[in-house]
């Protein structure tokens, strides 16, 4: 059985952090470029970030590009989101999610085709 367990959310004051860690099991870890969409309310789902794990080939969405590191622990199947410098604007459920296709997280289309999803975590930032 494939699961994306997803953790780490909470309410945060700006410029505060936080940690996000998405638990994989089910499929084989290096198949997949494995990341984080979010959802604000009111907004579509927009891809956050990605890792391919046999490679640490990364993606980062711009609004998050220098605040925003993700990594893997491969012997744990497991990635993490560090989250620092953390704005209102942060403020989503995050979604852990795995895909052969990378293109989901730079053109969000269809995302009822990403192969995996793991359940939202939500991540709240106080002004």
């Amino acid at each position: 059985e494939v699961q994306l367990q997803a953790s780490g959310g909470g309410l945060v004051q700006a410029g505060g952090s936080l940690r996000l860690s998405c638990a994989a099991s089910g499929f084989t870890f290096d198949d997949y470029y494995i990341g984080w969409f979010r959802q604000a309310p009111g907004k579509e789902r927009e891809g956050v970030s990605y890792i391919r794990t046999n490679t640490d080939s990364t993606y980062y969405i711009d609004s998050v590009k220098g605040r925003f590191t993700i990594s893997s622990d491969n012997a744990k199947n497991t990635v993490y989101l560090q989250m620092n410098s953390l704005k209102p604007e942060d403020t989503a459920v995050y979604y852990c999610a795995a895909d052969r296709v990378k293109n989901y997280w730079v053109s969000p289309y269809y995302l009822e085709y990403v192969d995996y999803w793991g359940q939202g975590t939500l991540v709240t930032v106080s002004s």
